[in-house]
């Protein structure tokens, strides 16, 4: 049977990972794209010799991982530099996905994609479902900040640099609302529903 593939998304500060890992305590396949990424990027990882080869020395460490931190400057202030590592990171990514989703059991499996709606025509034919968690930039700043201690400028830098809101909501299939006054209960029943949905629509012939 073919498994049914939901990708998950959301900016940063939206609740995406509390959300995941209720899927995962409802024994889902969660795939996680920035988990992959970190696994690339690391000492002797995958695509550390392409990111050298686009960058130079100064995007690698002396340990031989990427410099996140040198990188992640570059990325926020030059849009084509940016461009150029998701050029690298993302085929890398997706070969990578694929060998897990083969291995995954289950009768559907979650992506957690964070840069899944800058990178849509890229998975539009791949995922069945794209599901959004959602919030208010105020509120993405707020937990941000209490969790981080970076400043004001610094997040909305980070946000501007993300698919906006908008974008966001208007390739969802469906939408998880994770903003202000929604408690932990609220988001988990939410999150259940759309479980239970998955799990009848992924039994259906094709």
């Amino acid at each position: 049977m073919k498994k049914l593939k939901v990708g998950i998304t959301g900016g940063i500060g939206s609740g995406k990972s509390t959300v995941c890992r209720f899927f995962q305590e409802w024994q889902v396949t969660v795939i996680d794209a920035d988990a992959i990424s970190h696994e690339l990027t690391r000492a002797g990882g995958k695509a550390i010799p392409a990111i050298r080869a686009a960058f130079g020395d100064i995007s690698i460490t002396p340990e031989e991982a990427m410099n996140r931190v040198y990188m992640r400057e570059l990325a926020f202030k030059d849009v084509s530099a940016r461009k150029k590592l998701q050029d690298i990171i993302h085929p890398a990514i997706k070969e990578e996905t694929a060998l897990r989703t083969a291995q995954a059991e289950g009768v559907y499996i979650m992506y957690d994609i964070p840069l899944l709606v800058e990178s849509i025509n890229k998975y539009r034919d791949f995922l069945d479902v794209v599901c959004v968690v959602d919030c208010e930039e105020s509120e993405q700043v707020l937990r941000v900040k209490n969790r981080s201690g970076l400043d004001t400028d610094a997040i909305m830098d980070i946000i501007r640099a993300q698919a906006s809101r908008e974008q966001r909501l208007a390739v969802a299939n469906e939408v998880i609302f994770n903003g202000r006054g929604v408690s932990q209960g609220q988001l988990r029943q939410r999150a259940h529903e759309l479980h239970q949905k998955w799990l009848l629509l992924a039994q259906k012939p094709a």
